[in-house]
C-alpha cells in the first residue's frame, strides 16, 4: 500500500515542475523573462506624476541627505523596470547620478493611480574647489525623454574622482519602502 501513495506523489511532483516549466525563467528562449512579460506593459511617461517629497538635507559638508521621488500612475496598470535618469545641473554643466551599486532593479508593477519611489543620496560638499554648486536636480524615467526637475536649495553637492557626483540613485521601489 506505501508503494501507491509514494508513485502518485512522485507523478503529481513531475507534473507540476512540467507544468511550470522546470524552474526556466526564460522557456520561451526570446531574450525577456516571464516576469516582465507577465506583470504588463512599460510604464508611459505621460500616464505618471512624478514629485519630490521628503526631503533629509545634509545639514553641513561631509553629511548625508536624501531625496525621495514619488511617482503616480494616471493611466492603466503599468511596469516600471531599470533606474530612473537623475541629472545635477550648475552653472551650465551637468552630471548624471550614478546607480546605487548595492540596489537591484526588478520590474515593479504599478497599479492605476498606485505610487512608487526612488530615492537620491548625496553626501554635502564644501562651497568652492571638489564641489558642484548644484541649482537644479532633473529626474525621468529610464531611457526616457521627458523629465521633471526641482530647484536644488540643499547646499553644493561634492564631487569623486574629478566631475562624478557623491551620490546615487536608488532603483524603484514600492512607495514607503
Amino acid at each position: 500500500m506505501r508503494a501507491v501513495p509514494i508513485t502518485v506523489t512522485a507523478l503529481a511532483a513531475a507534473f507540476l515542475l512540467t507544468a511550470c516549466g522546470g524552474g526556466d525563467d526564460n522557456a520561451s528562449g526570446d531574450g525577456e523573462s516571464k516576469a516582465s512579460s507577465a506583470s504588463g506593459t512599460a510604464c508611459a511617461a505621460g500616464d505618471l506624476t512624478m514629485a519630490a517629497g521628503a526631503v533629509n538635507a545634509a545639514p553641513a559638508a561631509g553629511d548625508t541627505g536624501n531625496v525621495t521621488v514619488t511617482v503616480t500612475n494616471g493611466g492603466k496598470e503599468c511596469t516600471l523596470d531599470g533606474f530612473p535618469e537623475v541629472e545635477l545641473e550648475a552653472d551650465g554643466t551637468t552630471v548624471a547620478v550614478p546607480r546605487d551599486e548595492a540596489a537591484e532593479s526588478q520590474p515593479l508593477p504599478l497599479a492605476e493611480q498606485g505610487t512608487a519611489s526612488f530615492t537620491i543620496t548625496y553626501a554635502r560638499g564644501e562651497d568652492g574647489d571638489g564641489s558642484l554648486a548644484v541649482k537644479t536636480l532633473k529626474y525621468g524615467l529610464p531611457d526616457a525623454s521627458a523629465t521633471e526637475s526641482l530647484d536644488w536649495s540643499y547646499g553644493a553637492v561634492a564631487l569623486k574622482d574629478g566631475d562624478v557626483p557623491d551620490a546615487s540613485v536608488s532603483a524603484f521601489q514600492v512607495a514607503g519602502d
